[in-house]
């Protein structure tokens, strides 16, 4: 019965957001400079974890709402907003105090999400402020999209266009601002204070990109979360038609600037992918070193895009992690209704580094339905089964999102 008041507020939800993307999609542009930009979230997240005797159940309505505005010259800004309700305390957010329950971070609250001023030139742009920072698929720098509140970072970014297949990025993070929200009890779970420096070259060609990247992070809040990577990846894309298609990459992690420890970790991966009839197919191995007393760390990733969706992996155990895995994805039909539907389906077996321990394995699974341009449902589930890592626990998701923007 929980569940009613989010069904009816999502039914409601979807009937105003199609009125209202129709009516944006027939309006023109104003001529202004200015547009008003919108995300709109509603979610019902349940999890059933061992390690707790009552579950957990949140439901949640984010709101992020933006101003951008084009002022000439190559000049523009952004300035956004970023609220979160919730109905009911029944699920540890980190900001609530109900430590009783398994963690959902979806808190209540308002934060300023992003506010930055930005240049673009013909070859060259600049950007400074609260900002989203993705690299690369956001294996260490990302935005955190899946939770409620963004990952966003106070920083300067800077981009060249060396020529037609060149591209050279540099971002200064001053500090991350985290999922856990402005009020979350632990003060390190709100933002950290950081003198990171990320360093970014891509080379494209046709379907295949190779970038190498160093990124120097210093944290000036947890000095063992400091660290210099450097790596190399590969990816090829298959043509429109489908076929072969791969990542490769790998990396080398040391200790850094006020880091105590001394360490050094390798990181690597291997994912050869198919399609074919619009279906896709891969299978992975991704390798984060550990000795033992030290790991191999992605504190600034989109965590929840690797290693199973249950997130037993945010922090890497001390004796590393190897995650096997498989996964597909497709529309459920090639043309009609259910070309409007998308699925995926994969398995991960979870191992350490050191004596290849068995850690757990995992099933995730997702269904989403394109309502109207704009407008998303989506059903997800996460099932991990412990061996020797962590405890059994089930996740749930019933989501509702309506991205879109207007010219005012």
């Amino acid at each position: 019965m929980k569940f009613v008041p989010c069904f009816f507020a999502g039914i409601a939800l979807a009937l105003f957001g199609s009125s209202a993307a129709a009516l944006a999609q027939s309006s023109g542009a104003s001529g202004n400079g200015l547009q008003l930009e919108w995300n709109a979230r509603l979610r019902h997240e349940q999890v059933d974890s061992a390690a707790y005797a009552p579950h957990a159940y949140a439901d949640t309505l984010r709101l992020r709402l933006g101003i951008r505005s084009e002022v000439g010259h190559g000049w523009s800004y952004f300035v956004e907003g970023a609220g979160t309700a919730s109905a009911g305390d029944h699920y540890n957010s980190g900001a609530n105090g109900q430590a009783q329950y398994p963690s959902i971070t979806d808190p209540k609250g308002a934060e300023l999400n992003q506010a930055w001023l930005a240049w673009q030139g013909d070859a060259a742009s600049a950007k400074a402020g609260r900002q989203e920072v993705a690299l690369d698929n956001q294996r260490w720098v990302g935005t955190v999209a899946w939770r409620q509140f963004e990952q966003t970072f106070d920083a300067v970014a800077l981009r060249w266009k060396a020529g037609a297949r060149w591209v050279f990025s540099y971002d200064w993070l001053d500090r991350v601002n985290r999922v856990a929200g402005p009020d979350a009890i632990n003060p390190l779970a709100r933002h950290r204070d950081l003198n990171t420096h990320l360093l970014h070259g891509a080379w494209s060609r046709g379907q295949q990109q190779v970038v190498g990247y160093a990124y120097l992070h210093k944290d000036k809040d947890v000095a063992t979360a400091s660290t210099a990577t450097y790596g190399v990846r590969w990816i090829g894309k298959p043509a429109a038609e489908g076929g072969f298609g791969w990542s490769v990459e790998g990396a080398r992690q040391y200790d850094y600037a006020n880091n105590p420890q001394r360490f050094a970790n390798n990181y690597w991966l291997a994912e050869p992918s198919w399609t074919a009839w619009g279906i896709t197919g891969k299978l992975g191995w991704e390798f984060l070193g550990g000795d033992g007393r030290h790991a191999l760390q992605t504190p600034l990733a989109s965590l929840h895009a690797f290693n199973g969706w249950d997130d037993q992996f945010a922090v890497t155990p001390a004796a590393g992690l190897q995650d096997y895995y498989a996964a597909f994805n497709g529309p459920l039909g090639a043309s009609g209704l259910a070309r409007q539907f998308s699925w995926v389906v994969a398995y991960h077996e979870f191992r350490a580094v050191r004596g290849s321990v068995r850690y757990g394995s995992e099933w995730d699974a997702s269904l989403s339905y394109a309502l109207v341009p704009g407008l998303n449902a989506m059903l997800k589930a996460a099932d991990y089964r412990a061996d020797r890592y962590g405890r059994d626990d089930t996740k749930l998701w019933l989501q509702l999102e309506w991205v879109g923007k207007q010219p005012l």
